[in-house]
């Protein structure tokens, strides 16, 4: 049994839904006789349809209703289009055609009310975004159904039961489990592909809730590992994941295979190609992900898993970076041996809901220095200040200060473990091109090397990493090299 997630530009318009076709069909045929049979397709909306729904949303909030009146009509096209081309029964497309205006009206009555209320609150929000999916998943059940493909719409309210936190909720799996199972496995037995909508869910009380931005992949891993799936494919529009971002390293190579623990680095520092949850339900059932090109669907793309064969990686992977941050620097000479300056320094931190993406401590610990959003900066030195005013005025602590513009790069491998001479490698690298290393971490894993740089030498740093380990080559020679650091 696989599990196929297509993301937004996999459903972008009449083309893309072709594609997706092609694929479905090869997948639904080849996993007709397995084991485990059946697929399963979770969708996102159509490509640019969630950016419109919120943005109308607010706007709405603000008093202005011309947007989500604007949005109802464009939406609608945008969907009829697609049916059009496909669906040639016409009460089918009748059918597809009323639950579009349906969904629609609810949304522009959505938006009316929030124009009344002048407030978008997080609950409102995640009813208006969810709608996108709500929208393109029984689209594509039709359009399958429409090319021969047996398939039925199911709506992951009915599957995936969340908390009750609004933007971002975490899925309750006995639950989830138990519902997806019931609702599922028939129709897999029948040879139908249930065709669900990504990102939503629904709490216990049966209100709606999503994932968080980009959390369709989130979905198909969670009903991967509710149904114990073989595989769970999420297609995108790049040919697996890259050694770097290829808007900035241009020779950027696809990886063969990533480990969980790696591709989870590269999500959280920068990397644009799965959100960064989707690994945890299939770690917890080692459930084999794959990440495929919907636009050349005979690439093999990355397959993760759980741990990588034996010699089939050099110790640096990928390099990655995440810019608009800022490195914040609490330092004094009165904090040496005083306990609980670091516990102060986060419990502030945390006051104000920033996410803390690196922390680096000298070992006299006179210093600490951690990277928090730029968005979030203003606030977390307004609390730091605050927190540890008398010691400030009495020179315990010199100062707390900010460093904005400043970006970190990650370099990330698994098989950097053990390995004597990488950091200096990295070094290296960033020294030939005169780039100042203005802070570094590592964690006891060894599967990342983090440094900040000022963010004007991103690009260079990252090429000349890239360039340094060779990430251009072909994984195999890289291989070949052995652990070989520049």
């Amino acid at each position: 049994m696989h599990v196929l997630k297509f993301g937004g530009t996999s459903v972008g318009g009449v083309d893309a839904f072709a594609q997706v076709v092609e694929i479905v069909r090869r997948a639904a045929d080849g996993q007709a006789q397995a084991a485990k049979p059946g697929a399963v397709v979770v969708t996102s909306a159509m490509s640019g349809v969630t950016n419109t729904l919120i943005h109308a949303a607010k706007q709405a909030a603000k008093g202005d209703e011309a947007p989500y009146q604007q949005a109802q009509e464009t939406l609608l096209v945008k969907h009829q289009q697609v049916a059009s081309h496909f669906i040639q029964d016409g009460q089918e497309r009748a059918a597809l055609g009323r639950l579009f205006e349906e969904r629609l009206t609810e949304f522009r009555r959505l938006c009316g009310s929030i124009a009344v209320l002048g407030e978008l609150t997080a609950r409102g929000l995640d009813v208006v975004s969810g709608l996108g999916e709500r929208l393109s998943a029984p689209l594509l059940a039709a359009v399958l159904r429409g090319q021969g493909i047996a398939a039925e719409f199911v709506d992951a309210g009915e599957l995936v039961i969340t908390d009750g936190i609004f933007g971002g909720a975490e899925p309750l799996m006995a639950p989830t489990t138990e519902r997806c199972q019931a609702r599922l496995l028939p129709l897999l037995a029948k040879g139908i592909v249930p065709v669900i909508t990504g990102f939503v869910g629904s709490s216990a009380e049966g209100i709606p809730t999503t994932l968080g931005r980009g959390g369709s992949d989130y979905s198909a891993a969670i009903i991967g590992a509710a149904l114990d799936a073989d595989e769970i494919q999420i297609w995108t529009d790049v040919n697996g994941v890259l050694t770097a971002d290829p808007r900035v390293v241009p020779n950027a190579r696809s990886l063969n295979q990533l480990t969980y623990e790696e591709v989870s680095e590269l999500a959280y520092y920068g990397a644009k190609v799965l959100h960064p949850k989707t690994v945890t339900p299939a770690i917890e059932k080692q459930i084999p992900l794959r990440v495929l090109n919907t636009f050349e669907p005979e690439h093999p793309g990355t397959r993760i898993v759980q741990r990588a064969e034996v010699g089939s990686h050099g110790a640096v992977k990928a390099v990655t970076s995440i810019r608009d941050m800022n490195l914040i620097t609490v330092a004094g000479r009165g904090m040496m041996g005083v306990p609980g300056i670091a516990a102060r320094t986060f419990q502030s931190v945390a006051r104000v809901g920033a996410n803390v993406l690196m922390i680096s401590q000298s070992s006299s610990e006179q210093s600490i220095c951690f990277v928090v959003p730029e968005a979030d900066a203003a606030g977390v030195m307004s609390e730091l200040q605050q927190e540890f005013g008398r010691e400030l005025e009495r020179h315990y602590i010199d100062e707390v200060v900010s460093d904005d513009q400043i970006v970190i790069v990650a370099i990330v491998g698994s098989g950097m473990k053990g390995v004597p001479g990488l950091a200096a490698g990295i070094f290296n690298a960033l020294a030939q091109h005169g780039i100042n290393v203005i802070a570094i971490a590592q964690g006891s894993s060894e599967a990342n090397i983090s440094v900040v740089l000022a963010e004007g030498d991103a690009t260079t740093a990252v090429r000349s990493i890239h360039d340094a380990f060779e990430l251009y080559k072909p994984t195999e020679e890289r291989a070949q090299l052995g652990n070989r650091v520049p």
